[in-house]
């Protein structure tokens, strides 16, 4: 299955400088981003969902994406595969 968005933070793959992140064996992770994932671990281990929608929220808000269109595009973050399992 090809994803278009990263599994943890909702970036879209396509966006990604690095190309997405890694996994184990160095290969590309085809789930998750390079600012979330890499070498097969997650880059925030212990980020809860909350605060990582907290932080993309932050994080579009100083590309300039206004606060509420930021937390639209944000709501979905629960439902990523990456929190799902919690």
């Amino acid at each position: 299955m090809a994803y278009k968005n990263c599994q943890s933070c909702g970036m879209p793959l396509s966006k990604d400088a690095q190309g997405g992140g890694t996994e184990a064996d160095g290969s590309k992770s085809i789930k998750y981003c390079s600012h979330c994932y890499a070498g097969g671990k997650f880059t925030q281990p212990d980020i809860t969902v909350d605060q990582m929608m907290g932080f993309v929220k932050e994080k579009m808000k100083s590309m300039h994406i206004p606060g509420f269109f930021a937390g639209l595009l944000t709501r979905g973050i629960p439902r990523l595969e990456r929190w799902k399992q919690q």
